[in-house]
Parts: C-alpha cells; sequence; structure tokens
C-alpha cells in the first residue's frame, strides 16, 4: 500500500462505539448500572456546535466593532449530546419523563453536576481532545 493510501476513507481505522458507565444510579433489569454508548463526532459537526455557540459581541469603547465570543459551557454541553448515542436523548418519552425538551436539556436535567463533569470528560477523550501533540509524535516514532 503506498503511503497515500493510508489516507483513503476505506483504509481509516474506524473508531468505535464506547460504552461507559455515567451514574451508577440508572439502574437496568439486573440491578447492574447502564452502560451509556457515547462516540465521536466529524470535525464539520463540530465546528458547527462551535459556531452555534458563539455570539457577535461589541467591544467596549468601539463604535460598530464586534468581537466573536463563544460560551464554552454551551459548546461542550452540544458536542456531548451530540456524542451520546444511548440512551436516545432525542427519546420524546425520556424527555417528557423529565418534562423537557431538547437533548442538551434532558442532559443537565437527568444528570447531577458531578456525573455530567464525568460524562464530558469521557467525550472529550472520545473525541481526542484529551491527546496532546507531544504523544502523537511519539507514538508517531514506534
Amino acid at each position: 500500500m503506498s503511503n497515500l493510501q493510508a489516507f483513503f476513507a476505506q483504509n481509516v481505522e474506524k473508531v468505535e462505539m464506547k460504552e461507559v458507565v455515567v451514574s451508577t444510579r440508572f439502574k437496568g433489569e439486573d440491578g447492574k448500572p447502564m452502560k451509556w454508548q457515547v462516540a465521536p463526532v466529524t470535525a464539520d459537526e463540530d465546528a458547527a456546535f462551535r459556531k452555534s455557540a458563539t455570539k457577535r459581541m461589541p467591544l467596549p469603547g468601539k463604535k460598530n466593532v464586534y468581537q466573536p465570543e463563544t460560551d464554552y459551557d454551551l459548546y461542550v454541553l452540544k458536542l456531548t449530546a451530540a456524542c451520546v448515542k444511548f440512551p436516545d436523548l432525542n427519546n420524546a418519552d425520556l424527555q417528557n419523563s423529565y418534562g423537557v425538551m431538547g437533548a442538551e436539556n434532558l442532559l443537565k436535567k437527568m444528570l447531577l453536576p458531578g456525573e455530567y463533569a464525568e460524562l464530558t470528560k469521557i467525550i472529550q477523550e472520545v473525541n481526542n481532545f484529551d491527546v496532546t501533540m507531544d504523544e502523537l509524535v511519539e507514538e508517531a516514532k514506534n
């Protein structure tokens, strides 16, 4: 295989869906904690989440001058909701059971702060935000 072919879509290693326990409060019929399924998003989807969480804010003291400002918490919420594949956060019955509409609102309602923080950490890992350039260079050397 030529070096260029390693980059062809059919030759790229597929990212597997990851199963994780986010909370011990959600138990299955067997009494064990339910596993959530998470998967990464594409760079295009990530850019759309970032853009939707960014507003143009006026620059103080400058008339008609604006600066983009990203609401990082909103961006992470959108990214996290999109990466959760199970449970289906878009399921109307699940949303109704918590009295909310929308996947992002459902996540905020169903998880405790520590559980949400753990889930966002897992989502960062799944999307390779936790890998530094030094680690990538070291891996390429081996």
